[in-house]
């Protein structure tokens, strides 16, 4: 089956054709700068090379278009028809407490959706402007929406409220929600077929790596605990945002920095995390690595003090399911930077792990960091959230 996979930002659209049974990416690419001048998109079939083409798009339904128009074009594309396209899958950002699963969109759906953009209104309009744009082009098209924070509504709610006054929940729902949870569901169940057990059997903490960077906490194959939160601002130190800390920091930068509640939080959004730490220096963990090893000192603070951070978060973990079977890093900086993974590493030795630095200069690959007789495992799986979409959506259609 041929899933189509879509995530649309506020001007852009991320794309990828899948067939479902093998997993096989047939295209993908990117839509780029749409409603502005020099908009273009990238288009990457099978075992070519990638594509791009400038193109005007004045909007996502030209988006969505031009899309069409690269899978079917009769010399680079990859089906003849959209009749070889059996659904739609869209990556949903906030599904708030409504979704605890992917669901086949109808108007009442997407009414929902709309009921949950005041928790991401930079995300989840721009996703339902996606869905609209694909309804209005592929009519009788089945279209799925699968959300970022549905994996984590298993959580109880000793794990999701804030130590606030109660009625702030019953009135807005302030709470935590968690994101990545494609990922995080992805990987867990990755995890748990490499170690040849059910997933119904293991205690694992997912730490998904990368420049918007989340841990969870997966008991018995159920979310327990994450640590992003209301938005996806909370919890780890990130690329750009600053994860937690003291509420107190925004009213005292605040006052002395004359500066509004909007704009310190774009300032912990934007130019915090290990970009803020490294005195601006970069939010990218390779330059971060590669600017540590050659002296910057503040550069290896910025990714000592990241370390730091994942590695509380998974001690802490190991402690709320009362033991940890398996640890597994995955996403950019997770599956790709042997610094990074070194460095959270070294933490680990009380969990009876010893850390492989041979092993650890692999990347982007399955593979063990940790010893076969090591108590815990310390794994890197690379996450595909597009399959995990993907595959949501078949299962959505096959119990409608």
């Amino acid at each position: 089956m041929n899933v189509l996979v879509i995530n649309c930002g506020s001007s852009s659209l991320k794309y990828q054709l899948i067939e479902t049974d093998s997993g096989k990416v047939l295209a993908k690419g990117l839509c780029e700068r749409i409603g502005s001048d020099g908009a273009s998109v990238d288009y990457k079939a099978e075992g070519k090379d990638k594509i791009t083409t400038p193109v005007e798009m004045k909007d996502h339904k030209d988006a969505v278009n031009v899309v069409i128009n690269k899978l079917t074009d009769p010399e680079i594309g990859v089906i003849k028809s959209l009749d070889e396209i059996a659904a739609v899958g869209h990556r949903v950002v906030h599904g708030g407490e409504k979704f605890s699963g992917a669901v086949l969109i109808n108007e009442e759906m997407i009414k929902t959706m709309e009921e949950c953009s005041d928790l991401a209104p930079l995300h989840n309009p721009a996703n339902i402007i996606g869905i609209r744009s694909c309804q209005a082009l592929m009519p009788g098209v089945p279209e799925v929406g699968v959300f970022d924070t549905a994996f984590h509504q298993t959580m109880e709610p000793k794990a999701y409220l804030y130590g606030i006054p109660y009625e702030y929940y019953k009135k807005y729902k302030i709470r935590r929600y968690g994101f990545h949870g494609t990922s995080h569901d992805f990987v867990s169940k990755r995890t748990a077929e490499i170690l040849g057990k059910d997933i119904k059997d293991l205690k694992i903490i997912v730490a998904h790596l990368g420049n918007g960077a989340s841990i969870s906490a997966v008991e018995h194959g159920k979310c327990v605990d994450t640590s992003m939160g209301l938005t996806p601002l909370e919890g780890l130190i990130m690329g750009t945002r600053s994860g937690d800390i003291d509420p107190g920091v925004i009213t005292y930068i605040m006052q002395k920095e004359n500066k509004s509640a909007e704009e310190v939080l774009s300032i912990l959004n934007k130019k915090s995390g290990v970009l803020g730490l490294s005195d601006g220096f970069s939010n990218d963990f390779r330059d971060l690595a590669e600017a540590a090893a050659a002296g910057n000192e503040q550069a290896d603070v910025a990714l000592e003090a990241f370390a730091l951070r994942v590695a509380k978060y998974i001690g802490a973990y190991a402690a709320e399911m009362n033991g940890v079977d398996a640890i597994v890093f995955t996403a950019g900086a997770g599956e790709n930077n042997s610094t990074v993974r070194e460095k959270v590493g070294k933490y680990l030795g009380y969990l009876g792990i010893s850390f492989d630095k041979e092993q650890n200069k692999k990347r982007g690959e399955e593979f063990f960091l940790s010893k076969p007789d090591d108590k815990v495992a310390l794994m890197v799986v690379p996450t595909d959230e597009e399959l995990s979409i993907a595959r949501q959506t078949v299962k959505v259609l096959e119990n409608r």
